[in-house]
């Protein structure tokens, strides 16, 4: 498994599977054009490309290079890098027929291509001694977020709405969601004191 500084931007949910094989890093989805019109998730696009760096990594047609130019119209370029996959023609094996282009997406890619494309971009590697910011911080688990009453109690739902809200992340984060991005933009004792400073927190 490959450990990457930063967060890595795809289309969809079986682009994101095939990745996660690979590389241990946030990845997240722009749910094809559902990025045009989602303030929330391009905020907190933004929100990472500031926190860690963002790869974007679309598909080699059309549609993949349209999400890209949106993207790259909206976040900061300087904390932006781009991946290109090659274009290879076929189909994936989930799908009846293939896309318009008849080209593979990236879910169709093998890893050492999706490696390669991500060592092109400049991602940096964290074990093979790239720079790495201090200690390494605790991670919060799903064990915190129960501990810290955002997961499996009563009200946990709507605390944990009323953290996104104040953390200004998307409210329809899936806890599993959630806990990725929790680690990517803040240490444990950061998230501690921001629950603590909720009304009703301990603090």
């Amino acid at each position: 498994m490959l450990r990457i500084r930063e967060a890595i931007v795809v289309e969809g949910r079986y682009d994101k599977n095939t990745l996660s094989q690979l590389v241990d890093t946030v990845i997240v989805e722009t749910a094809g054009f559902g990025i045009f019109k989602d303030r929330e998730r391009l905020s907190l696009l933004r929100r990472l490309a500031e926190k860690r760096g963002l790869i974007v990594l679309t598909d080699p047609d059309g549609a993949g290079f349209l999400i890209r130019g949106h993207l790259k119209g909206s976040l900061p370029p300087d904390r932006v890098k781009h991946a290109y996959v090659p274009d290879v023609y076929g189909k994936e094996r989930r799908k009846r027929r293939g896309g318009k282009e008849g080209k593979l997406g990236v879910e169709g890619m093998r890893p050492e291509v999706l490696e390669a494309a991500l060592r092109r971009a400049g991602a940096t590697f964290l074990e093979e001694g790239e720079e790495r910011a201090g200690p390494p911080s605790r991670p919060i688990t799903k064990a915190d977020l129960f501990t810290l009453g955002l997961s499996g109690g009563a009200g946990a739902a709507e605390r944990r709405r009323e953290l996104l809200q104040r953390l200004e992340l998307p409210e329809r984060l899936s806890p599993n969601a959630m806990l990725e991005v929790l680690n990517a933009l803040f240490t444990y004792e950061e998230l501690a004191a921001a629950v603590q400073a909720a009304p009703g927190g301990d603090g």
